[in-house]
């Protein structure tokens, strides 16, 4: 596995090492030697998944401390761009953030810690995202940011009349306006 910080400190690109031959391929996608020798010791307590079609925007989310999670993501199917932003209000790239097309083609993930905010949309017909977590789902603790927040000015690549999204993220507020 290659292991790559971004320009967001603590959010690694990881390229998993995949051995392809006539009957398929093999990965670790996976391995907590390499994963604590790169990023340091997370203690993922639960898997998630999820499939979605063209067009769905799931985010900008995150749960406030002491619920926050740190994210291992990944698109088993299809292909997602995954967007990550720094709501760290001590950080020096606050309000900044990494964007990476993940697909089942090129097998790509992303770890985000905790102090992020995580969403991701759907760029192909259909797309299977899974991720591990470090802590339980609360939901009196999670939060959203505005997908299209002037101040962050994410460039999902698709026109804005084809994002799909739940009614609690057409509603969320502002970088400027949230709890963190």
């Amino acid at each position: 596995m290659t292991f790559t910080e971004t320009k967001i400190k603590g959010v690694w690109l990881i390229d998993p090492k995949v051995h392809s031959d006539d009957r398929g391929y093999f990965m670790e996608s996976y391995k907590q030697s390499a994963f604590e020798a790169h990023i340091g010791k997370i203690n993922f307590i639960q898997d998630n998944e999820s499939k979605s079609t063209f067009g769905v925007l799931r985010g900008l989310h995150y749960q406030l401390p002491p619920f926050a999670q740190s994210k291992l993501v990944r698109a088993i199917a299809g292909t997602v761009l995954d967007v990550v932003v720094d709501i760290r209000k001590k950080s020096p790239t606050f309000g900044q953030y990494v964007a990476v097309e993940l697909s089942a083609d090129n097998k790509r993930q992303l770890f985000v810690p905790q102090g992020m905010a995580h969403g991701f949309l759907v760029l192909s017909p259909e797309a299977v995202f899974a991720y591990k977590v470090d802590n339980i789902y609360a939901p009196q603790a999670e939060r959203s940011i505005l997908y299209n927040d002037p101040s962050i000015g994410i460039d999902w690549g698709i026109p804005a009349a084809q994002i799909i999204l739940s009614e609690k993220d057409k509603i969320a507020p502002l970088l400027k306006d949230v709890e963190i």
